[in-house]
């Protein structure tokens, strides 16, 4: 199949402020990843000016390989028991107040990694009093104490994106489960903890796919949504089916706050901590 051209308002600026170099800095100098640089983010430039980023902690290397995505998958290293107090030190010397933080799935870890998200939870308490806390985690396959774990550090909110819609989901996603994901947000929800997700179009999903994971995602309890737009990070990628207009995402975001979503961010360039600390404002 032909390449789909990418439309003009797909195309972003080449970073170049001093915002952008100084967050690169820091990060670098403290050996920290973020899910901005390791994912190829299209907003990198904007966030880092306003110097935001979203950490990515248990290293730079997935043990799974998804269809859409650019992060580094195989065998990772040790883990590093250091790295929550270096993100706590980052996010204090970047001045943040609301911090996203990820992870590379972590398979080989008995907990997947919840244990360090913890720590990292209660490092950033520490070092930065009143700052809010948004985690997006994996599925820990499912593995309910390494859940209880997150839940129980206390992040104001809890991220797992879905990421595409359910018919697409097996082969885009071999490794991971769509009702399993479902299954998580249920869980966050009950707990009282905010419950986000968000996922991408244009890998050849239609209307009513759309429709019924938004269906879906509002019965789990989810009340926060992204929608973006997918774009192929190389040629063994997944391919782009369709370029959705601006036009197209907001009436996709009109559809979800008809469904009962109570905040919406969806466009060409949106991702899953886009404008994170406005997208939840409404508590």
């Amino acid at each position: 199949m032909p390449k789909i051209r990418k439309p003009d308002w797909l195309k972003v600026k080449i970073p170049s402020s001093p915002e952008f170099y100084s967050v690169r800095e820091i990060l670098d100098r403290r050996g920290l990843n973020t899910v901005c640089k390791e994912a190829r983010c299209p907003n990198m430039a904007e966030c880092f000016q306003a110097k935001t980023a979203t950490f990515m902690i248990l290293g730079d290397t997935c043990t799974r390989n998804c269809l859409y995505c650019n992060v580094r998958h195989g065998r990772p290293g040790r883990v590093d028991p250091g790295e929550p107090q270096r993100v706590a030190d980052a996010a204090g010397e970047l001045g943040l107040k609301y911090i996203v933080v990820t992870s590379v799935t972590r398979d080989d870890l008995p907990d997947g990694g919840a244990e360090i998200f913890s720590e990292t939870v209660a490092a950033l308490r520490r070092e930065i009093p009143g700052c809010r806390i948004e985690v997006l985690i994996p599925d820990f396959h499912g593995d309910v104490q390494a859940l209880k774990k997150i839940i129980a550090a206390g992040p104001d909110v809890i991220n797992h994106n879905i990421e595409v819609v359910a018919r697409l989901y097996r082969a885009i996603r071999p490794e991971g489960g769509f009702d399993l994901s479902l299954n998580i947000l249920g869980k966050v929800q009950v707990s009282g903890i905010v419950t986000k997700s968000g996922f991408m179009v244009g890998l050849g999903e239609d209307w009513e796919d759309i429709i019924e994971l938004l269906k879906k995602l509002s019965a789990a309890g989810c009340r926060i949504i992204t929608i973006g737009q997918y774009q192929q990070p190389t040629s063994s990628h997944w391919p782009v089916e369709k370029y959705y207009s601006p036009e197209e995402f907001q009436l996709l975001k009109e559809a979800a706050l008809s469904i009962g979503f109570r905040k919406v961010e969806s466009g060409p360039l949106v991702r899953s901590s886009y404008r994170a600390a406005h997208i939840v404002s409404f508590k």
